[in-house]
């Protein structure tokens, strides 16, 4: 009798099971170290510069983000622009306050409208970690921004396990790092601003923020927002992933259309300084004036009452 001869995997039949022996693999990983939720939800920049340094191409969700800014409204900006992607009426962001309140109009800009998000003032530290702790646990919620800073190790960990246990994703917004006098030393290489050392964070990305000046509309290569100020560019940002877990660190500048993310640091040739803005606003950069005076935006946050 002929003897059946031995069957053996295609090459693209042994292709595909390497590919998802990986990809099982890299899930596992992602699991053990806490990098995000079950399936390995992503959030993409829509940015190959960007996503390319984020594991599995994208912001990972289901986890504690860490995101530090120069001045308020470069922070408000950008973390806004990210809520407004994951937020929903039926699962709204929550913003947990630690000083005036949002403004409204500003946040819309960026795509955060009121019926997907809600705010809550928490006037002590503590209060605010408990509540950005009990919100995260909670299922119903597509996402939780903190203003909260200096938090240790066990602090970060524990709203890190929050975040994985329900798989909403977390953000820490440290909109102080430029108070205490040390403008930009992040830049030159330094751990924090003013000196400070940073201690250690569960936290899976750590971001650091701070506004650069916009291109007047016909300079700007990218169109400027309708509705936009007029004569103002985009609103820019020098972007720095100083950290991130399972991805690599890096520095762009992105620009904020109104729909979406633009690299605009390979464009810019005329070599504008990346310094801060000390009053970032709705749109957080700078006009160059024709008396190189430079014209100033008030900030997202209502300003307070003078009575």
């Amino acid at each position: 009798m002929p003897v059946p001869l031995p069957s053996f995997p295609s090459a693209d039949a042994a292709t595909c099971d390497r590919a998802g022996l990986l990809a099982d693999l890299r899930a596992r990983i992602r699991r053990i170290e806490g990098a995000g939720g079950e399936g390995g939800r992503t959030l993409p920049f829509g940015i190959d510069s960007v996503d390319g340094h984020l594991p599995d191409g994208g912001l990972p969700l289901g986890c504690l983000h860490a995101v530090a800014a120069e001045d308020p409204g470069a922070g408000t900006g950008f973390t806004a622009a990210l809520l407004a992607r994951l937020a929903t009426p039926k699962r709204p962001a929550l913003w947990i306050l630690r000083g005036r309140d949002l403004y409204a109009p500003g946040l819309a800009a960026y795509g955060l409208t009121p019926d997907r998000l809600v705010a809550v003032r928490a006037v002590r530290p503590v209060d605010a970690l408990w509540a950005m702790e009990e919100a995260l646990r909670c299922s119903t919620l597509s996402a939780v921004l903190g203003e909260l800073a200096g938090l240790d190790l066990t602090a970060s960990r524990r709203l890190q396990l929050a975040a994985e246990s329900s798989g909403v994703t977390g953000f820490l917004l440290d909109a102080s790092a430029g108070a205490s006098g040390g403008r930009n030393q992040w830049m030159a290489g330094r751990p924090m601003a003013g000196g400070r050392t940073e201690g250690l964070s569960a936290a899976v990305t750590r971001w650091r923020l701070d506004a650069v000046p916009s291109l007047d509309e016909e300079e700007d290569a990218a169109p400027r927002p309708a509705g936009g100020p007029p004569g103002l560019g985009m609103p820019r940002w020098s972007v720095m992933l100083e950290r991130c877990r399972g991805g690599r660190p890096g520095i762009w500048t992105l620009a904020w259309d109104g729909q979406g993310w633009h690299d605009v640091g390979k464009e810019d040739a005329s070599g504008l300084r990346r310094t801060a803005q000390s009053d970032s606003g709705l749109w957080p950069a700078r006009q160059p004036m024709s008396d190189n005076r430079q014209g100033r935006l008030s900030d997202h946050r209502k300003p307070a009452s003078s009575g």
